[in-house]
């Protein structure tokens, strides 16, 4: 970087934010809270039945505040370091600096961990203290703790949540160990520098919450708990970055929303947890009456999916792998309602059964249902993991999907056709409407995918599906070339957010650019403004897909009134209101820049690409793009495209990459360690035809 350039991963300030709820998480896949907070989550814990099931409150062992009273002259600094995922707080005078260091350790998971190091500057003797502020008691709402005998130094605490989520279902025992806090830590006269570490231990069994403060005292020994943990989140950004030669506030923005995301997928290799995928305010938040009570909704599966796809399909494998739990609890849902098949819930917890404690949604915003198969689909395309779909649950899914809709669908002898009746659109302002035009398509998607996967696996395509998939009604006013949100729609109806516009993206639903520009037309002056932050981030890609990049550009820049300082914490609603830590906003937000000034999209056969940008943006780079086991990176201007292939898969059997010109056909192979330019236009990457002897 160049001398005086900001650093636009590491964000800094002199004070902390007035509201609490928009300081920085540290959260990893297991475990997360907010720092300065005084309770803690862990993945999959919830406690309540039904609506009431909300994230279980811990009491946080890490809510430490750092001072020095009475000294005057102090100069003090917050700091998010996005690359490390460590935050820290700064005391610092003439005589000596006192460091606050806070991080959920990401490989680790189960552990948690704070240090304090004083270090003086060369001319003083004089005994440093700083006095630690633990407001930290071992009781919870949520848990009957008990004490459980100190181990190695650490004191222990372990109990049952209170109330199952469903009848006879589980409550999960967590057991917690944390090294004791003292009030005050002093760097003596001769001493030029110390640290002092605070571990905390949490999982869901005794020997497991034990191993890991073990492996952490280990650590701590060798120096290098703080460096294992930096050097995990080093690998983690080497294998998927996006920069840019662009503005310093849209830069920041993409640093933000990647940290927030990474922080809660699980760590590569065995995690050695069940994964119980990402709520909009993900683990820091959810505690009752908080942030949705940290239920996963079709964020997880249509926002955030995406982005996480791209660069880790593990962990893209790890939030299929909570839906196919949590199957049995789709079939239940259905089957209530009088359908067969799977219907996954509007909100759903530890077990798939509908948690949403308002009914409506639950029993009308079923889109939901396509939204997770999309992700299935959107994976299958990229990975050919037939694994997960013939040994690992994930055909019983598709089926079950299929089953569903089919099961949904009425005929209309009148129009000869299928419609969906009695359903809230993603424009949550309307229900009980006909025929959503986004529920119908997606329906109709999740039913062709169903048909295509049976085909490769060589299973008879029940007909029900290819029949219910042709004939659905998917609304279009042939008069006004656009497609109307509902049957009955009226041009001018407010909309609360994207709703008609996510058919062109993520859905990819066949249509001419002229029908396309007609919808962003039509709903972009009626959609509520200060709505949900995801909304505006779609209208950019339907703009940069019909090369309008200004116009793009002005949606896009909407989504900065939801982005708080210091710490970039997304804020669902642009007034404050909602969610915060939004993942959803930022997942929508990524997506803007990696499958809208990218032109990536994901299809059957290929990863197509169309390049468009504004004119402040020289050059985008995107780091560890993975088709097929392979790792690419992308470096695009307005000229040119350059592709390498950074890393290929270990199987030698498995075919090469090649790059394709749309317009010439012209071909280039892709080999690793070697870049290819072409010009910058619409192209796509696919697997190389195997040779014919």
């Amino acid at each position: 970087m160049a001398d005086g350039e900001e650093d636009p991963a590491v964000f800094t300030s002199t004070s902390l934010p007035s509201d609490p709820r928009l300081l920085a998480t540290v959260t990893n896949a297991y475990l997360g809270t907010r720092v300065y907070r005084d309770i803690l989550h862990v993945n999959g814990v919830y406690n309540g039945a039904v609506g009431d099931t909300h994230r279980a409150d811990i009491p946080s062992p890490v809510n430490v505040r750092m001072t020095v009273p009475g000294a005057d002259g102090l100069a003090e600094t917050f700091t998010l370091n996005t690359q490390t995922g460590t935050f820290s707080h700064v005391l610092q005078s003439t005589d000596y600096a006192a460091t606050h260091q806070i991080y959920a350790h990401h490989s680790l998971v189960h552990l948690m961990a704070f240090s304090i190091t004083v270090q003086r500057s060369a001319h003083t003797t004089q005994p440093i203290t700083v006095q630690l502020q633990t407001p930290f008691v071992p009781k919870s709402q949520d848990l009957d703790l008990n004490q459980g005998p100190d181990f190695q130094g650490a004191h222990y605490v372990y109990g049952k949540t209170l109330v199952p989520e469903v009848e006879g279902g589980p409550r999960p025992t967590v057991h917690m160990l944390w090294t004791p806090v003292p009030q005050a830590l002093t760097l003596h006269g001769e001493e030029r520098e110390r640290s002092w570490e605070f571990l905390t231990a949490v999982a869901e069994s005794e020997e497991e919450a034990k191993r890991s403060y073990g492996e952490g005292l280990a650590l701590i020994a060798a120096g290098s708990l703080h460096s294992s943990h930096a050097r995990a989140w080093a690998t983690l950004w080497q294998g998927c970055c996006v920069d840019l030669d662009g503005p310093l506030p849209l830069r920041q923005a993409l640093y933000g929303c990647l940290y927030y995301l990474l922080s809660a997928i699980p760590p590569r290799g065995n995690p050695g947890f069940l994964f119980h995928g990402i709520s909009p305010g993900g683990l820091s938040n959810g505690t009752q009456g908080e942030d949705y009570w940290g239920h996963v909704f079709w964020d997880q599966d249509t926002w955030m999916f995406p982005n996480i796809l791209l660069f880790y399909p593990e962990a893209a494998r790890a939030i299929l792998e909570y839906r196919i739990r949590t199957l049995e609890g789709a079939l239940r849902n259905a089957q209530e309602q009088g359908y067969k098949g799977a219907k996954f819930p509007w909100e759903s917890a530890a077990t798939g059964r509908e948690v949403c404690p308002e009914e409506i949604y639950g029993a009308q915003e079923i889109h939901v249902t396509g939204d997770v198969l999309m992700a299935f689909e959107q994976y299958y395309c990229t990975t050919q993991d037939q694994k997960l779909f013939r040994e690992d649950g994930g055909w019983n899914l598709v089926g079950a999907v299929a089953q569903y809709w089919c099961s949904r669908m009425v005929w209309s002898e009148e129009e000869q056709c299928y419609h969906i009746k009695g359903v809230m659109p993603p424009d949550e302002y309307h229900y009980r409407v006909d025929n959503s035009v986004y529920t119908n398509a997606v329906a109709q998607r999740s039913l062709n995918f169903a048909a295509d996967v049976a085909q490769d696996f060589l299973i008879p395509v029940p007909e029900e599906w290819v029949d219910c998939a042709k004939k659905v009604k998917v609304p279009f006013d042939a008069e006004k070339k656009y497609h109307p949100e509902y049957d009955g729609y009226s041009p001018g109806e407010p909309v609360k957010q994207a709703d008609v516009v996510l058919l062109g993206f993520p859905l990819m639903h066949p249509m001419s650019s002229d029908i396309r520009r007609n919808d962003l037309e039509m709903y972009e002056p009626v959609t509520e403004l200060n709505g949900p932050a995801m909304t505006w981030s779609m209208f950019a890609v339907g703009w940069l897909e019909l090369k309008e990049v200004q116009r793009a550009q002005s949606q896009l820049n909407k989504c900065f009134s939801n982005i708080t300082e210091p710490f970039k914490i997304w804020v669902e609603n642009s007034d404050g209101s909602g969610a915060v830590n939004f993942l959803t906003g930022m997942g929508g937000f990524l997506q803007a820049v990696l499958f809208g000034y990218t032109g990536f999209r994901i299809t059957r056969s290929s990863l197509r690409f169309n390049p468009a940008f504004p004119d402040d943006i020289n050059e985008l780079k995107v780091t560890g793009v993975s088709y097929f086991g392979n790792k690419m990176k992308f470096t695009i201007t307005k000229e040119e495209i350059r592709i390498k292939v950074i890393e290929s898969p270990r199987d030698p059997l498995a075919s090469p990459l090649e790059a394709v010109l749309e317009e010439s056909g012209q071909r280039f192979p892709l080999c690793e360690g070697q870049s290819v330019s072409i010009p910058t236009a619409a192209g796509w990457i696919q697997r190389s035809p195997t040779e014919t002897f």
